[in-house]
C-alpha cells in the first residue's frame, strides 16, 4: 500500500525525524505551535512519530496540527486514505495543487508544488497549476478542473466538469478518489488560513507561493 508522500517513486524528502528545536508561535491568525516532540500533547506523539517513521520528517503542518490529537488522527488517517487510491500519484498531486490555489492554502500549494517537480511535472505546467489554470495534459487538465469545482462549489459541480473527467478516463471510483485528496487539501488549507499560514518547511521554502489572482471572482 503506498503511503501519502512515503516514497514515491523519484520523490526525495529531506530526513529529520520529528521537529526539533523549540516550539514556535505563529504570528497572524489563530495563535497556533507548531509543535515538537517534548511539547505535543501526549496523545499526538504516536502519530507523530508515525508520520516521521512514513514520511522521514514531521512536516510543520502536521506539528500544528497535533494541538488537537483528534484533529491530528484524522489529518493522518486522511493521509493514508488518499495514498492508497488507485488514481496516478502525479494526478492526485495535480487535484491537490488544484485545491491548494482555490482555497488560498500557501503550505499546501508549496507542497504539492515540491512533490510534483519531483515526479518530473514540467515548470510551465506548474506555474500554470500554481496560477489556476489547468496543465497541458488532457487527464491532468480534466482532473484538476474537477478538484478545484469540488472546493469551489462544494460539491455541486457543473455536469460539463465531471463530463470531461469521464472523457479522460476517469471512473465513478477515481472521480471519488479525487474528492477524497480534495478533501485532505481543503483540511490542510483550513488550518494555514486559521493559522494565518503555517510556516514553510526549509525544504518547501523554494517553492512558496502568494495568492493567485485566479481565486478572484469565485
Amino acid at each position: 500500500m503506498t503511503r501519502r508522500y512515503g516514497r514515491e517513486r523519484g520523490v526525495s524528502l529531506p530526513r529529520r525525524g520529528i521537529v526539533v528545536g523549540p516550539a514556535r508561535p505563529h504570528s497572524g491568525g489563530m495563535h497556533l505551535t507548531v509543535h515538537t516532540d517534548d511539547t505535543a500533547p501526549p496523545a499526538s506523539r504516536p502519530l507523530l512519530a508515525g508520520i516521521a517513521d512514513d514520511l522521514g520528517l514531521v512536516p510543520n503542518l502536521a506539528a500544528t496540527v497535533a494541538e488537537s490529537p483528534a484533529l491530528l488522527a484524522a489529518f493522518d488517517a486522511l493521509r493514508r486514505a488518499v495514498g492508497a487510491v488507485g488514481i496516478d500519484p502525479v494526478l492526485r498531486e495535480v487535484a491537490g495543487l488544484a485545491v491548494g490555489v482555490a482555497v488560498d492554502n500557501a503550505y499546501g500549494v508549496a507542497f504539492h508544488s515540491t512533490v510534483l517537480a519531483q515526479l518530473g511535472t514540467s515548470e510551465a505546467d506548474l506555474d500554470a497549476m500554481r496560477a489556476g489554470r489547468p496543465p497541458s495534459d488532457t487527464t491532468a487538465a480534466a482532473i484538476h478542473d474537477l478538484a478545484r469545482e469540488v472546493v469551489l462549489t462544494r460539491g455541486k459541480v457543473d455536469d460539463a466538469v465531471v463530463d470531461r473527467a469521464v472523457t479522460a478516463g476517469l471512473s465513478s471510483e477515481a472521480i471519488l478518489d479525487v474528492v477524497a485528496e480534495c478533501t485532505f487539501a481543503a483540511l490542510v488549507g483550513t488550518v494555514d488560513n486559521l493559522a494565518g499560514r503555517v510556516e514553510l518547511d526549509a525544504f518547501l521554502a523554494p517553492r512558496a507561493w502568494g495568492a493567485s489572482p485566479a481565486r478572484e471572482g469565485r
